[in-house]
């Protein structure tokens, strides 16, 4: 789960992690109070969306003046704004951030994150902040310092240090900057965090260390422990297939394809959009119904994935351990009489029960394609799709 930046930058003041003074606002006359309440005579107005590079599509100004700021906000609020994050329909622009102007003498980046390789929480800094941090580790991976950090200890004093030395940080600062990375660190732990992305990290002429820009993802199966962060959900921020999808337990992600997908499993899942993909399909959606999924749910999941007007055909890949296949074929005949399924549906079903969820489907006297295995399934979805 995403929250915005002025979300981000609450949480992690909490933690000691020090950012500069900002308010949200919804329209230009509470954007104006929040920068006469901020005081000062520089502001940045920047909108409030789930992805990165704002700057770039005009999503953050900086104003030097109230009616600046009323005239910035007036232009951002309502546009849909295109980043390289959003794809080319972009997001639209609901609320922004005001927050107070700086003296940036240098900017940095710094994020932590889960490295899959070590099984760790890693953070990652460089001297290049501001800048799309995957061009750096593309053309200059030698500015990206790496620390694994020991989950018995957590980020020691000494780690922040080094770190802040090898990104090139003046002696002067890296006390300030020592503590920012441990608050940091901390905040990603206990706020159960898949990501942490502070871009950019900025010392300022005064000498202090802070967060300019930040970025928090969550942990979605560790939500049910943080109900102050699911307070933080912005709907309006997702994908309506995706907010259905989450009412029922289904991990669902919206593609660009036309071969809809019903799976149980996040790594069969995968497996069965790799393959699509190996014989000239493109998958329409990732979709994991899990290994308790009843007829309620695969009817919900029939529904959602339907919506999607480029759907051309439907590939069913159940592997029936805890999940029985009987038990899913009954969920398949109940959600296409329901929904009045009327693209081809290729179902390939292996393991418990599995001789039963076959006579279940072939009695069911609809139009359902079997298949032997997930490659004969894949073939036919493809074939399928392409009419």
């Amino acid at each position: 789960m995403n929250i915005h930046e002025y979300q981000a930058k609450e949480i992690l003041r909490k933690f000691n992690v020090a950012t500069l003074k900002g308010k949200v606002a919804f329209n230009a006359d509470e954007a104006v109070q929040a920068a006469k309440e901020i005081g000062g005579t520089v502001w940045v107005v920047k909108a409030q969306i789930h992805a990165g590079g704002r700057g770039k599509g005009g999503g953050v100004k900086v104003a030097k003046s109230l009616d600046e700021v009323k005239e910035f906000t007036k232009k951002m609020i309502g546009m849909t704004l295109v980043t390289h994050q959003t794809g080319p329909e972009g997001k639209l622009v609901q609320k922004v951030f005001i927050e107070q102007g700086c003296n940036i003498l240098k900017e940095y980046y710094v994020a932590c994150l889960v490295d899959r390789v070590t099984g760790r929480v890693t953070m990652m800094a460089s001297s290049e902040g501001g800048v799309d941090i995957e061009e750096v580790a593309e053309h200059h991976p030698e500015k990206i310092k790496k620390v694994t950090i020991d989950p018995t200890i957590g980020l020691a004093g000494f780690q922040a240090r080094q770190l802040a030395f090898e990104i090139g940080m003046s002696p002067e600062v890296v006390s300030k900057a020592s503590k920012f990375f441990v608050g940091l660190y901390q905040a990603f732990l206990q706020s159960d965090c898949s990501s942490a992305e502070i871009n950019p990290l900025v010392v300022t002429k005064e000498g202090d260390v802070l967060a300019l820009d930040a970025k928090m993802n969550f942990d979605s199966n560790a939500l049910y422990r943080h109900p102050e962060v699911m307070e933080l959900r912005d709907l309006s921020e997702e994908d309506p297939a995706e907010i259905e999808a989450s009412k029922y337990d289904l991990a669902f992600i919206k593609l660009n394809g036309s071969v809809g997908c019903l799976v149980n499993g996040a790594g069969l899942a995968m497996s069965t959009l790799d393959i699509i993909q190996l014989h000239g399909g493109q998958p329409a959606n990732f979709l994991d119904v899990g290994g308790g999924a009843n007829k309620e749910k695969v009817t919900a999941a029939f529904k959602i994935i339907l919506k999607d007007p480029n759907v051309k055909a439907i590939l069913v890949n159940i592997f029936g351990g805890i999940m029985k296949c009987d038990v899913i074929a009954e969920g398949v005949i109940a959600a296409s009489k329901e929904v009045g399924l009327k693209v081809p549906l290729v179902v390939r079903l292996e393991g418990t029960n599995v001789e039963l969820g076959k006579k279940l489907l072939k009695e069911s006297g609809l139009n359902i394609i079997p298949a032997d295995d997930l490659t004969d399934a894949a073939k036919k979805a493809v074939a399928a799709a392409k009419g």
